[in-house]
């Protein structure tokens, strides 16, 4: 699927593909959100076209990222704005956006400098399954 079909302005996000720390966190949503979110990597070309009315390059993103209802949001208030949308309990971490954003960002960047280091790198950006595979832009 390109960019332009995203199905029904749904939420998307974008994610490092070759991160396993960013794929693990895409399994994650993906068993939680009850179909709310499609996805594609940073790395992608549908990243590319939905990133690309902003000034944001896709390239030097080390951030997840949720496009949706045409505003772009990253680090911890994409974050926070995804798990407002899961199952179970995970809305309830919405209360961290009381806090400032650069607060919040501080331990988010520490992280996502680290990632590799701390949880690896693949050699190529992750396949969907058949069955996931409408979920993912780029598939």
């Amino acid at each position: 699927m390109g960019a332009g079909n995203q199905v029904n302005d749904q939420p998307v996000v974008l994610f490092d593909g070759v991160c396993n720390l960013c794929n693990s966190s895409v399994n994650f949503v993906i068993d939680r959100d009850r179909g709310f979110f499609q996805f594609a990597s940073l790395q992608s070309e549908a990243a590319k076209a939905l990133l690309e009315p902003t000034s944001i390059n896709p390239e030097r993103l080390d951030s997840i990222v949720l496009v949706e209802d045409g505003k772009v949001y990253h680090k911890s208030t994409a974050a926070l704005k995804i798990a407002s949308k899961l199952s179970g309990l995970w809305p309830l971490l919405s209360v961290f956006r009381i806090l400032p954003v650069g607060f919040r960002d501080f331990f988010y960047d520490l992280i996502a400098r680290n990632r590799y280091r701390w949880f690896g790198k693949q050699d190529a950006c992750r396949i969907p399954t058949p069955e996931l595979k409408d979920r993912f832009l780029d598939s």
